[in-house]
């Protein structure tokens, strides 16, 4: 979905939803935004973020590693102030039916929790242990985790999630000495689908759309 950061969505470019939530949240100190589109950068600055310094290409493109990201933006923040922040926040430009007090919730489940990464998740509607197939090399297909015995009902399996891309937050030098996010302690915060649609496609725009339309009906705005 080209220009898909920078898409008008009710009134405003889609990075503008992101950054104006992290500017919301008074523990967030500095809001930086990492990008290697000049008009982006334009964008982000007129909406009250810094941009200072441009992502790397090889840090850009659909195959690249947010993980390195991360990495590249929390060395520059090194390099040029002479200090690591303990704590790094990820506010992804593409969940922007978030709300401020879920990127609260995820700073005080890290610092109650003694966690590398606090990650959030929502409810699922598929569970690998009872209706996610995969094909087998034989063309065959089978359950993603075949269970111990026979499970007939949902409720019998346990309870998954799906992880959202509403907010991250992650110790630092955990970040600079690791190379994902499941090597360390990991949390999660619960965050309901009305608030955690990403958005890949033009499909996913729109179904954000619908339920930002109705979040504002049920809020009387």
């Amino acid at each position: 979905m080209p220009g898909k950061n920078i898409r008008p969505f009710h009134g405003k470019p889609l990075i503008a939803w992101s950054i104006e939530q992290a500017l919301s949240v008074d523990r967030i100190e500095r809001v930086i935004v990492s990008t290697d589109s000049e008009e982006i950068a334009m964008i982000a600055r007129r909406y009250g973020a810094e941009v200072p310094f441009m992502r790397p290409c090889e840090l850009a493109s659909n195959e690249a590693s947010e993980w390195l990201a991360w990495r590249h933006a929390l060395n520059y923040v090194l390099e040029s102030t002479g200090i690591l922040p303990e704590v790094m926040v990820s506010v992804p430009a593409t969940a922007p039916l978030r709300i401020p007090i879920d990127i609260e919730n995820c700073l005080s489940k890290y610092f109650e929790d003694d966690a590398d990464v606090v990650l959030t998740m929502t409810d699922s509607h598929r569970s690998p242990y009872f209706n996610m197939v995969k094909v087998n090399e034989e063309g065959e297909v089978m359950l993603v985790i075949p269970p111990q015995s026979s499970i007939v009902r949902r409720q019998d399996v346990p309870v998954v999630y799906d992880m959202a891309t509403v907010c991250y937050v992650a110790n630092s030098n955990f970040v600079l000495s690791h190379n994902s996010i499941f090597e360390g302690r990991v949390k999660g915060v619960h965050v309901p689908i009305e608030r955690s649609i990403d958005i890949d496609t033009l499909r996913d725009f729109k179904i954000a759309e619908y339920f930002f339309s109705m979040n504002e009906e049920e809020s009387g705005e």
